[in-house]
Protein backbone atom coordinates (compact mmCIF):
# COMPACT_ATOMS: atom_id res chain seq x y z
CA UNK A 1 0.00 0.00 0.00
CA UNK A 2 2.84 2.28 -0.04
CA UNK A 3 1.30 4.04 -3.05
CA UNK A 4 -2.53 3.11 -2.03
CA UNK A 5 -4.82 5.72 -4.21
CA UNK A 6 -8.44 5.40 -3.86
CA UNK A 7 -11.27 5.07 -6.10
CA UNK A 8 -13.00 7.96 -7.10
CA UNK A 9 -16.84 6.52 -5.88
CA UNK A 10 -14.97 6.37 -2.72
CA UNK A 11 -13.05 9.95 -2.32
CA UNK A 12 -15.92 11.51 -3.89
CA UNK A 13 -18.02 10.85 -0.77
CA UNK A 14 -15.03 11.89 2.34
CA UNK A 15 -13.75 15.19 3.14
CA UNK A 16 -9.83 15.33 2.15
CA UNK A 17 -9.37 15.21 6.24
CA UNK A 18 -11.25 11.65 5.95
CA UNK A 19 -9.14 10.59 2.87
CA UNK A 20 -5.71 11.54 4.58
CA UNK A 21 -7.03 9.73 7.46
CA UNK A 22 -7.96 6.44 5.80
CA UNK A 23 -4.90 6.11 4.02
CA UNK A 24 -2.81 6.52 7.29
CA UNK A 25 -4.70 3.78 9.02
CA UNK A 26 -4.94 1.54 5.98
CA UNK A 27 -0.84 1.79 5.76
CA UNK A 28 -0.49 0.86 9.24
CA UNK A 29 -2.97 -1.98 9.44
CA UNK A 30 -1.45 -3.73 6.09
CA UNK A 31 1.71 -3.97 7.63
CA UNK A 32 0.32 -5.97 10.26
CA UNK A 33 -1.79 -8.13 7.89
CA UNK A 34 -2.37 -8.91 4.44
CA UNK A 35 -5.73 -7.33 2.94
CA UNK A 36 -7.62 -9.17 0.47
CA UNK A 37 -10.07 -6.49 0.44
CA UNK A 38 -11.15 -3.02 2.98
CA UNK A 39 -14.84 -2.01 2.32
CA UNK A 40 -16.18 1.76 3.12
CA UNK A 41 -19.55 -0.02 4.72
CA UNK A 42 -21.73 2.19 7.00
CA UNK A 43 -23.72 5.30 5.75
CA UNK A 44 -20.77 6.53 3.08
CA UNK A 45 -21.38 3.09 0.94
CA UNK A 46 -25.90 3.51 2.07
CA UNK A 47 -25.85 6.39 0.38
CA UNK A 48 -26.59 9.36 3.36
CA UNK A 49 -22.76 10.17 5.24
CA UNK A 50 -23.34 13.27 7.36
CA UNK A 51 -20.10 15.40 8.30
CA UNK A 52 -19.61 13.70 11.56
CA UNK A 53 -20.17 9.90 10.26
CA UNK A 54 -17.61 7.54 11.27
CA UNK A 55 -15.66 6.01 8.70
CA UNK A 56 -16.33 2.26 8.93
CA UNK A 57 -13.67 0.39 7.23
CA UNK A 58 -14.70 -3.62 7.16
CA UNK A 59 -11.76 -5.95 5.62
CA UNK A 60 -11.30 -9.32 5.25
CA UNK A 61 -7.38 -10.32 5.94
CA UNK A 62 -5.37 -13.22 4.72
CA UNK A 63 -2.87 -15.12 7.75
CA UNK A 64 0.16 -16.73 7.38
CA UNK A 65 -0.59 -20.40 7.02
CA UNK A 66 2.64 -21.26 8.83
CA UNK A 67 0.94 -19.27 11.84
CA UNK A 68 -2.47 -21.15 11.91
CA UNK A 69 -0.64 -24.09 12.29
CA UNK A 70 1.04 -22.59 15.57
CA UNK A 71 0.36 -23.22 18.40
CA UNK A 72 -0.27 -19.77 18.84
CA UNK A 73 -3.06 -19.24 16.40
CA UNK A 74 -3.85 -15.79 15.79
CA UNK A 75 -7.39 -14.00 16.14
CA UNK A 76 -9.66 -13.88 13.61
CA UNK A 77 -11.07 -10.86 14.06
CA UNK A 78 -9.37 -7.33 14.74
CA UNK A 79 -10.79 -4.70 15.79
CA UNK A 80 -9.57 -0.75 15.81
CA UNK A 81 -11.72 2.19 17.19
CA UNK A 82 -10.38 5.60 17.72
CA UNK A 83 -10.22 9.40 16.76
CA UNK A 84 -7.24 10.68 14.59
CA UNK A 85 -7.23 14.26 13.82
CA UNK A 86 -11.42 14.61 14.81
CA UNK A 87 -11.86 11.60 11.90
CA UNK A 88 -13.94 8.56 13.83
CA UNK A 89 -11.98 5.41 13.07
CA UNK A 90 -14.35 2.12 13.21
CA UNK A 91 -11.96 -0.46 11.62
CA UNK A 92 -12.80 -4.38 11.50
CA UNK A 93 -10.94 -6.88 9.87
CA UNK A 94 -12.20 -10.62 9.41
CA UNK A 95 -9.53 -13.68 8.18
CA UNK A 96 -10.36 -14.88 5.05
CA UNK A 97 -11.89 -18.33 6.62
CA UNK A 98 -14.17 -16.36 9.02
CA UNK A 99 -15.57 -14.12 5.84
CA UNK A 100 -15.94 -17.01 3.16
CA UNK A 101 -17.99 -19.07 5.96
CA UNK A 102 -19.99 -15.86 6.86
CA UNK A 103 -20.82 -15.74 3.05
CA UNK A 104 -21.39 -19.57 2.63
CA UNK A 105 -24.22 -18.84 5.89
CA UNK A 106 -25.63 -15.78 3.63
CA UNK A 107 -24.00 -13.24 6.32
CA UNK A 108 -24.45 -9.70 4.06
CA UNK A 109 -21.96 -8.11 6.39
CA UNK A 110 -19.17 -10.35 4.56
CA UNK A 111 -21.26 -10.23 0.93
CA UNK A 112 -21.40 -6.56 0.66
CA UNK A 113 -17.46 -6.38 1.55
CA UNK A 114 -17.13 -8.78 -1.48
CA UNK A 115 -19.27 -6.91 -4.19
CA UNK A 116 -19.80 -4.09 -2.94
CA UNK A 117 -18.35 -1.11 -5.26
CA UNK A 118 -16.62 1.19 -2.18
CA UNK A 119 -13.68 -0.81 -2.17
CA UNK A 120 -10.69 1.47 -1.17
CA UNK A 121 -7.93 -1.31 -2.21
CA UNK A 122 -8.56 -4.35 -3.50
CA UNK A 123 -6.06 -7.00 -4.02
CA UNK A 124 -5.85 -8.90 -7.73
CA UNK A 125 -7.54 -12.01 -5.57
CA UNK A 126 -11.08 -10.15 -5.13
CA UNK A 127 -11.14 -10.44 -9.02
CA UNK A 128 -10.78 -14.34 -8.11
CA UNK A 129 -13.39 -14.27 -5.49
CA UNK A 130 -16.04 -12.02 -6.69
CA UNK A 131 -17.19 -14.57 -8.96
CA UNK A 132 -17.50 -17.63 -6.64
CA UNK A 133 -19.43 -14.96 -4.22
CA UNK A 134 -22.10 -14.35 -7.01
CA UNK A 135 -22.78 -18.18 -7.43
CA UNK A 136 -22.46 -18.89 -3.93
CA UNK A 137 -25.34 -16.25 -3.14
CA UNK A 138 -28.80 -17.96 -1.74
CA UNK A 139 -31.68 -17.63 0.15
CA UNK A 140 -29.81 -18.18 3.34
CA UNK A 141 -29.52 -14.39 2.73
CA UNK A 142 -32.75 -13.81 3.68
CA UNK A 143 -31.85 -14.64 7.81
CA UNK A 144 -29.32 -11.73 7.85
CA UNK A 145 -30.92 -8.90 6.04
CA UNK A 146 -34.71 -9.93 8.42
CA UNK A 147 -32.48 -10.51 11.68
CA UNK A 148 -30.67 -7.12 11.36
CA UNK A 149 -33.93 -5.26 10.03
CA UNK A 150 -35.48 -5.85 12.84
CA UNK A 151 -32.71 -5.16 15.31
CA UNK A 152 -32.59 -2.20 13.26
CA UNK A 153 -36.25 -1.22 14.15
CA UNK A 154 -35.60 -2.22 17.89
CA UNK A 155 -33.00 0.47 18.32
CA UNK A 156 -35.86 2.97 16.27
CA UNK A 157 -38.50 2.80 18.73
CA UNK A 158 -35.75 3.39 21.37
CA UNK A 159 -34.30 6.17 20.12
CA UNK A 160 -36.24 7.85 16.73
CA UNK A 161 -33.36 9.56 14.50
CA UNK A 162 -33.28 9.64 10.74
CA UNK A 163 -30.23 7.46 10.66
CA UNK A 164 -31.89 4.81 12.38
CA UNK A 165 -35.45 5.45 10.27
CA UNK A 166 -33.18 5.29 6.97
CA UNK A 167 -30.53 2.05 8.45
CA UNK A 168 -34.22 0.17 8.51
CA UNK A 169 -35.21 1.14 5.19
CA UNK A 170 -31.95 0.28 3.58
CA UNK A 171 -31.24 -3.59 5.56
CA UNK A 172 -34.68 -4.22 3.82
CA UNK A 173 -34.36 -3.05 0.23
CA UNK A 174 -31.06 -4.05 0.13
CA UNK A 175 -32.01 -7.75 1.03
CA UNK A 176 -35.35 -7.23 -1.17
CA UNK A 177 -33.11 -6.52 -3.96
CA UNK A 178 -30.72 -9.31 -3.37
CA UNK A 179 -33.55 -12.37 -3.24
CA UNK A 180 -35.44 -10.78 -6.06
CA UNK A 181 -32.62 -9.81 -8.56
CA UNK A 182 -29.68 -11.84 -7.14
CA UNK A 183 -27.72 -8.02 -6.97
CA UNK A 184 -26.23 -6.74 -4.12
CA UNK A 185 -26.61 -2.74 -3.86
CA UNK A 186 -26.44 -1.41 -0.03
CA UNK A 187 -27.28 2.02 -1.27
CA UNK A 188 -30.64 2.99 -0.44
CA UNK A 189 -30.01 6.66 -2.85
CA UNK A 190 -29.79 3.71 -5.33
CA UNK A 191 -32.72 1.76 -4.33
CA UNK A 192 -35.59 4.18 -3.56
CA UNK A 193 -36.84 4.85 -6.82
CA UNK A 194 -37.57 0.98 -7.53
CA UNK A 195 -39.07 0.58 -4.18
CA UNK A 196 -41.70 3.34 -4.00
CA UNK A 197 -39.59 4.83 -1.07
CA UNK A 198 -38.62 8.39 -3.42
CA UNK A 199 -39.54 10.19 -0.62
CA UNK A 200 -36.98 8.88 1.62
CA UNK A 201 -35.16 11.53 -0.19
CA UNK A 202 -36.19 13.68 2.64
CA UNK A 203 -34.66 11.65 5.09
CA UNK A 204 -31.48 11.15 3.67
CA UNK A 205 -31.31 15.12 3.44
CA UNK A 206 -32.03 15.01 7.40
CA UNK A 207 -29.74 12.61 7.94
CA UNK A 208 -26.74 14.57 6.11
CA UNK A 209 -27.11 17.25 8.77
CA UNK A 210 -26.11 15.04 11.62
CA UNK A 211 -26.03 11.83 12.79
CA UNK A 212 -28.33 12.42 15.67
CA UNK A 213 -31.16 14.32 13.89
CA UNK A 214 -34.43 13.48 15.56
CA UNK A 215 -37.88 12.59 14.22
CA UNK A 216 -40.93 14.09 14.78
CA UNK A 217 -43.62 11.20 16.12
CA UNK A 218 -46.09 12.31 13.00
CA UNK A 219 -43.39 11.53 10.45
CA UNK A 220 -42.31 8.22 12.11
CA UNK A 221 -46.46 7.32 12.44
CA UNK A 222 -46.75 7.80 8.78
CA UNK A 223 -43.67 5.36 8.19
CA UNK A 224 -44.60 2.99 10.26
CA UNK A 225 -47.48 0.48 8.08
CA UNK A 226 -44.66 1.30 4.54
CA UNK A 227 -41.84 -0.60 6.91
CA UNK A 228 -44.41 -3.06 8.05
CA UNK A 229 -44.91 -3.65 4.35
CA UNK A 230 -41.44 -3.62 3.55
CA UNK A 231 -40.91 -6.37 5.65
CA UNK A 232 -43.68 -8.41 4.25
CA UNK A 233 -42.35 -8.19 1.10
CA UNK A 234 -38.86 -9.37 2.47
CA UNK A 235 -40.68 -12.19 3.74
CA UNK A 236 -42.54 -13.28 0.28
CA UNK A 237 -38.84 -12.30 -2.04
CA UNK A 238 -37.49 -15.75 0.02
CA UNK A 239 -40.36 -17.89 -1.20
CA UNK A 240 -40.13 -16.22 -4.72
CA UNK A 241 -36.35 -15.78 -5.11
CA UNK A 242 -34.67 -17.13 -8.28
CA UNK A 243 -31.84 -18.07 -5.56
CA UNK A 244 -31.02 -21.68 -4.67
CA UNK A 245 -32.14 -22.54 -1.32
CA UNK A 246 -28.60 -23.40 -0.45
CA UNK A 247 -24.64 -22.32 -2.06
CA UNK A 248 -24.06 -24.53 -4.90
CA UNK A 249 -20.64 -24.25 -5.31
CA UNK A 250 -19.12 -24.61 -1.56
CA UNK A 251 -16.47 -27.27 -2.93
CA UNK A 252 -15.44 -24.02 -5.20
CA UNK A 253 -15.44 -21.85 -2.15
CA UNK A 254 -13.45 -24.71 -0.26
CA UNK A 255 -10.47 -25.19 -3.11
CA UNK A 256 -10.30 -21.54 -3.20
CA UNK A 257 -9.42 -21.35 0.22
CA UNK A 258 -7.02 -24.01 0.46
CA UNK A 259 -5.31 -22.50 -2.62
CA UNK A 260 -4.69 -19.27 -0.85
CA UNK A 261 -3.57 -21.41 2.16
CA UNK A 262 -1.08 -23.41 -0.32
CA UNK A 263 0.65 -20.23 -1.87
CA UNK A 264 1.02 -18.15 2.20
CA UNK A 265 2.91 -21.40 3.49
CA UNK A 266 6.12 -20.19 4.46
Amino acid sequence: MEHLTFPRCVTDVLTPEQTVVMKRVLEEEEARREHLVVYLSGAHAYGFPSPDSDLDLKTIHIADTADLLGFDVPAATVDRAEIIDGVEIDYTSNELVHALAGILAGNGNFIERVLGRMTPYASSLLDELRPLVRRALSRRVHRHYAGFARSQLRFLEKEPTAKKLLYVLRTTLTGIHLLETGEVEPDLARLMDGYDVADAASLIERKRVGERVGLDPTLLDAWRPRVAALFGRLNAARATSPLPEDPPNEDEVRAFLLAVRRSRLR
